[in-house]
Order: structure tokens, then C-alpha cells, then sequence
């Protein structure tokens, strides 16, 4: 005969196990044989020693059958922790309404339990659950009550008791400890009254639902700040001396008609200089299409999100302007996982082998909307095409909108236009001025651009606030080539043989690298903190080689922080995990019924999961994260930048003396030691910053 297994501590904390459908009753198993419900032992084979050893049955949780003989039991009837105060009256034999049962004969008046045989169970044997329940809880370690201050741990663990309760289920049982005395449930269920497995966990389900829509309002009290600056590594501004600057977009912003400039010229080069089709120029710039950090298969003609884990996030594969479905992406690169050798070089770029190109820079954007728009062209007229060379001329021609002027000029002809006037990039140098740190400017644009774009942001005045100013210093290669020296330049832009024995102040210096600059100057380690945009030609040299402190200016941040902010998306995202952490705790329910139940919940989840990354992008979601994980773009942010701000202007809310503390972010393992964070741990807080 076959048996279905569940285990819990008995009376003065002995084991009692219980098998079901057992000759269609259950029995329980005590001095390591198997004894009826008759009151007396039967004459049965020492399950125990010769079925299940301890270790076995506490190590083998899918384990759900034992087969034994020679016992014969009473239908109906169950077993339930028992209300009275001394081992007779512990635990007692009821009916499958709940009713105690007759004493049987030689039971001493009331109903034989299974520590009537004097069990003592093998050490270190506590609740355990094997196999398809029939109405006992699957009891887990991670139970618990979780906190407004932590919404994604209070929603993975359950939100608030009575969700730990829901997720806990069963029949009353605790999954650690003592059994529940009086409880209302009974622990286990004969055959003849099977629970409603449906029923039970629609239940569950509406009874999370309902926590999670209390826990909201507190969550909702809690706000994000998104002028906040965010810590990866502890770093005190005490310690900085020199603060240095990228120009594009970290000292000025420029307007969305930047980007259409830029999309617009290279279309045009395309057409007029690689002689692609004049069609393509019935394709307009869409600012809402790509985000950052995509990475793009050159060979493939494909743009897509990773993650920190190198899998591509299916539903945000493109081909052209529409998705490539899951089935052919899996097919494709057979599976989702893109190898190592395969990815991008360390600085984004598709060389020496490499297949995928990332795009870093926010000047980007344009250049992968152009690509999926041209690709789409071929696609829909069945135009036989090379992705390579499609690709190269996309690049060069985006290349050429820089180097052939083309922009800057279109820039300082109309600087109302394109440039976003910010007084508070002029407020942060001033602040910094006023306390005595140095300051300096290293950018990849031309000396005329970058003198009137500050003119316009900061005033006249603006290079008597740097102690060194270098302009076209092409970076990434300014941190790595020796070989290029400094020039000079006068007040009209020329460029001066002199041998530069010295960076003066108020002087403008062309090219140059980064081995002469710190020679020259003396400005090493972490008494410099160096901010740019772009993680991979700003940062990653500096953090990596040279041990400057660096902090990223990420613009996207403040408008995903105030999406993160809506009290829809607080809504959303809170039962999305939630209902994760309720498939991860009934999964155990294996039956034809539940699972049926667990499939529309899947399904569910899956549907909130694309709702959730429409919030931020309709084609690629957040630029910080892809369904769970980490993108791989926030991997290189972590790693490259110790502080990350939407602005500049976010110094301003900080003492020049401020300690950044990173958020000691629970590990997986540690996350039950965390689920009731403080609020010291929390990430910094709309109403505190208002509060000051």
C-alpha cells in the first residue's frame, strides 16, 4: 500500500508523523513501528530502520510515498495537536468533522494517541511536509510580517500577518516550534474530507490581496526623492580637494530638439553621402523608442536589453521597429543567455570578435532609433541587405554630425533652443568656489561650443572658476595614450607650438593626456572627484586605474523615480511581488486542481510584468532593471561610479562636509534577517527631504 507523508512535533516536543491514504486512514508512526488508532500497538514492521531512516526522512523532501504491510486501520479519522497540559491529553483522535472519537477498546477511557507507544523521535526532528498535502501547510523559514519601509521584502515575504498567514496555509499548523494550541483547523484531513484545493488557495490569494492593499498607504508615505544622490561605495566630500567635470550633459542638458537635430542630420548623410535610399527619409525621430544601455547584435541586426547576468529580457528583442518573439529569440541564440565572448568590449564597443555593440551614451539614443528605422525599411520592401555595413555607415554618419561640425554649429546658431538654461550648474561651481576646492574641465567638444554654451549656463566669467580647462581631449583615449602632449590655445582659437611647462588658469588646452595632467598638476587619488555621463569613456579608466572618486549624472534617474512614485505603480509593483512570493510558497501544491489555479496566477504575474515595464518604456522598460534583475548597464554603474544623481544641482542639497553611506542592501540569504528594515536602511525619502 501507498502512503502520503506529513510530519509534526507531538507531545513534549516527540515527533509524530502521519501517513495518509494508509488502507485508507491515517496512522501514525511512533517507537519507530507503525501503531493503528485502535488504542493498542499492532504487530507491525519497524518502519523506521527498515523504510525511512531519520536523515532520510528529514533530507528527502520529495519523498512521497512509503510503501508498508501488515496494518490494518480505521477509516475517518484524524489527528490534531492536542489542548490539554499533560501528555494524554496533548493530542487526541477526532472524526472528519472534528469531533473526538469514541475510546477505543483499551484506550483507558478516551482515544489512544500515538505518544500512548512512547515515541522519542531521532534528534533535531522538527514539522516537515512531504510530497502533496492534503490540507497540511508547507511550512517555510521565510514567513513573516513585513514593513512600509521595506516594500519589496514586505511583498516577496508576505505583507503584514495576515498575509504570513496565507502564505503559510494549512491546517493551523506552525512550521516551527510548538503546535497551535485550540487550533480551528485540523492538521491533516482523512481521504473521506479532502479539502477544496481551489477553494483554499483562491483564499489565499484574496487574503494577500487585501494585505497588500492596506500596506500601500504606508508605502505611499514613503516616497522616493528623486533629487537624492545614491551611494555604490562610502565616500565623504571632507576628503575632496578637487572636484573635475565632463561638459555634455553634466554641466549643460540640452532639449529633446538635440536629438531630432541629430537623427535628422544623419538620416540625411545616410541618403546623400552612402547613397541609401531617399524612402528612408520618411522615417521621423521617435524619442519614445529606445532607452540607454541597449545593447545591439551587429551581425543580427538586433537591439536588445540584458541583464547584469548577460540574458536578454525577452520582450524587449527588436528587429527593425517591431519585437522579435520569444521562440525565435530562444532558437536564435538557443536559449537567452549571450556568452561572454560575445558581449561588448569594456568600453560598449562590437571589436575583435566582439558581436554586441552597447550603447552608453545619452547622444546614443538617436543612433539606435536610426538603425531600427533603416533596418525597417529593408525588412518591409524585402531589401536584401549586410547588418554590418548598415551598421558601419550608421555609426560613421552619427560620428560625422560631431566631427564635421554639424551640430555645434546648428547649437550656437539657436543656444535658446537646444540648450536647457540651468542657474543651478553656475549655483553648484559657485558653492564649490566659495569653500576653496579646485576645480577642472576635461570634454570631448570643441573650444567655440563649449565657450558659449557656458556663457550662456554660467556667464562671462565662467573659466575663472576652473583652474584647468581641456577641450577635444578625446576621451576614452585621453586616459590611456601617453603619447599625445598638451596644447595651448589663444583667445581666437588658434593653436600655439609652445611646450606646455604648466596648466595655468584661465587658459584653454587642447588634446593632452591624462599622465601629463596629473604630473602637471599633482592631482591624484581620491581627493578627486571627476562626474561625466558616460560611464564607460568618464569613469571606468579613472576608478580603475587611477583611484579617483567618480560620480555618475544620470538624468533618467529623476523621471524613473518619479514614476516610482505614482501610487499606480506602488500598486502594481507591490502585489506583482506579492503574488511572487505566493507561486513561490504553493508551488508544493502538485494536484491537477491547484495547478490549475497556480497557472492563472502565472499568467497574471506574467501580464503585470510587461504593465510594469510600460510604465517606464513601452519597448524596453526601466533602464535599471529588467523583469527581476539588474540591467547591465546599472552592473557597470555600480562598478564604475561611487555616487550616481539625476543632476549636478542635487550637490546643492548636501554640506560639502557629507558623508555618503551606502544602503546596505540585504543578500539573498540575508533577506529574512531583514524583512523588518529600519528606516535607517531605507533609500533616502521624498518627506525627509521636504522635512528639511
Amino acid at each position: 500500500m501507498e502512503a502520503d507523508i506529513a510530519v509534526g512535533r507531538g507531545p513534549r516536543d516527540s515527533a509524530v508523523v502521519v501517513l495518509f491514504n494508509f488502507i485508507g486512514g491515517p496512522t501514525c508512526l511512533v517507537s519507530s513501528h507503525l501503531c493503528g488508532v485502535g488504542g493498542e500497538k499492532r504487530s507491525c514492521v519497524p518502519l523506521w530502520r527498515t523504510d525511512l531512516d531519520g536523515s532520510k526522512l528529514r533530507g528527502c523532501p520529495n519523498l512521497a510515498r512509503v510503501t508498508h504491510r501488515n496494518c490494518s486501520l480505521q477509516r475517518g479519522h484524524l489527528l490534531q495537536p492536542g489542548r490539554g497540559g499533560d501528555t494524554a491529553g496533548r493530542s487526541e483522535l477526532e472524526d472528519g468533522l472534528g469531533r473526538p472519537r469514541p475510546a477505543a477498546p483499551g484506550g483507558r477511557g478516551r482515544p489512544a494517541t500515538c505518544s500512548d507507544a512512547g515515541f522519542r523521535p531521532p534528534a533535531g526532528l522538527s514539522f516537515w511536509n512531504a510530497g502533496r498535502p492534503r490540507g497540511v501547510s508547507h511550512s517555510s523559514a521565510a514567513d513573516g510580517s513585513a514593513t512600509a519601509a521595506s516594500m519589496a521584502a514586505a511583498a516577496a515575504r508576505g505583507v503584514g500577518a495576515r498575509a504570513a498567514a496565507a502564505l503559510r496555509g494549512g491546517c493551523g499548523v506552525v512550521g516551527r516550534g510548538r503546535p497551535q494550541a485550540a487550533t480551528t483547523r485540523p492538521l491533516c484531513t482523512a481521504p473521506g474530507a479532502a479539502p477544496d484545493m481551489k477553494s483554499y488557495l483562491w483564499d489565499r490569494y484574496r487574503e494577500a490581496k487585501r494585505s497588500t492593499h492596506e500596506l500601500v498607504p504606508s508605502v505611499m508615505s514613503n516616497l522616493l526623492n528623486p533629487d537624492a544622490i545614491f551611494s555604490n561605495n562610502e565616500m565623504s566630500l571632507s576628503d575632496i580637494e578637487i572636484y573635475g567635470f565632463d561638459y555634455d550633459y553634466t554641466l549643460v542638458f540640452y532639449s529633446k530638439h538635440l536629438h531630432t537635430l541629430i537623427f535628422n542630420a544623419a538620416r540625411d548623410l545616410l541618403i546623400n553621402e552612402h547613397r541609401y535610399p531617399a524612402e528612408i527619409r520618411n522615417y521621423e525621430y521617435d524619442p519614445d523608442f529606445a532607452i540607454r544601455g541597449l545593447h545591439y547584435d551587429v551581425q543580427r541586426a538586433i537591439l536588445m536589453k540584458i541583464d547584469a547576468f548577460h540574458y536578454i529580457q525577452l520582450g524587449t528583442v527588436y528587429r527593425g521597429l517591431n519585437v522579435v518573439p520569444d521562440e525565435e529569440v530562444i532558437e536564435m541564440y538557443e536559449g537567452s543567455h549571450v556568452p561572454l565572448e560575445q558581449m561588448s568590449d569594456f568600453y560598449g564597443k562590437s571589436s575583435h570578435g566582439n558581436t554586441m555593440k552597447q550603447f552608453m551614451d545619452i547622444f546614443s539614443l538617436p543612433e539606435m532609433t536610426l538603425l531600427s528605422c533603416v533596418n525597417e525599411y529593408f525588412l518591409k520592401n524585402n531589401i536584401d541587405y549586410e547588418p554590418v555595413h548598415l551598421y558601419k555607415d550608421v555609426k560613421d554618419s552619427i560620428r560625422d554630425v560631431h566631427t564635421k561640425g554639424i551640430m555645434y554649429r546648428a547649437i550656437e546658431a539657436d543656444i535658446e533652443k537646444y540648450i536647457c538654461y540651468a542657474e543651478q550648474t553656475r549655483a553648484v561651481l559657485a558653492k564649490l568656489a566659495d569653500h576653496g576646492k579646485k576645480m577642472f574641465l576635461i570634454t570631448n567638444s570643441p573650444s567655440s561650443f563649449v565657450d558659449k554654451g557656458m556663457r550662456y549656463i554660467v556667464g562671462k566669467d565662467w573659466r575663472d572658476l576652473f583652474d584647468v580647462v581641456i577641450v577635444q581631449a578625446e576621451k576614452p583615449n585621453f586616459f590611456n595614450d601617453k603619447r599625445r602632449p598638451f596644447r595651448k590655445m589663444n583667445e581666437k582659437g588658434v593653436l600655439l607650438w609652445d611646450k606646455i611647462h604648466k596648466l595655468q588658469k584661465g587658459q584653454i588646452y587642447k588634446q593632452g593626456n591624462l599622465y601629463e595632467f596629473l604630473k602637471l598638476t599633482g592631482w591624484r587619488g581620491s581627493k578627486v572627484l571627476y562626474f561625466g555621463d558616460h560611464i564607460y569613456s568618464d569613469l571606468a579608466d579613472l576608478t580603475l586605474k587611477h583611484g579617483w572618486r567618480t560620480g555618475a549624472i544620470i538624468p533618467e534617474l529623476r523621471s524613473e523615480l518619479k514614476i516610482m512614485n505614482t501610487e499606480q505603480y506602488v500598486q502594481t509593483m507591490t502585489w506583482l511581488q506579492t503574488l511572487t512570493g505566493l507561486l513561490e510558497q504553493m508551488q508544493v501544491y502538485r494536484d491537477a486542481e491547484s495547478q490549475l489555479v497556480l497557472q492563472e496566477w502565472k499568467k497574471e504575474r506574467k501580464e503585470m510584468r510587461e504593465m510594469t515595464k510600460n510604465f517606464f518604456n513601452a519597448q524596453f522598460g526601466s533602464l535599471f532593471r529588467t523583469d527581476q534583475n539588474p540591467t547591465y548597464f546599472l552592473r557597470r554603474l555600480s562598478r564604475f561610479a561611487d555616487i550616481y544623481m539625476a543632476s549636478l544641482s542635487c550637490l546643492l542639497n548636501y554640506d560639502v562636509s557629507h558623508t555618503f553611506y551606502p544602503r546596505r542592501t540585504p543578500l539573498q540569504h540575508e533577506i529574512p534577517a531583514w524583512s523588518d528594515m529600519p528606516a535607517a536602511c531605507r533609500a533616502p525619502l521624498l518627506h525627509e527631504a521636504q522635512a528639511k
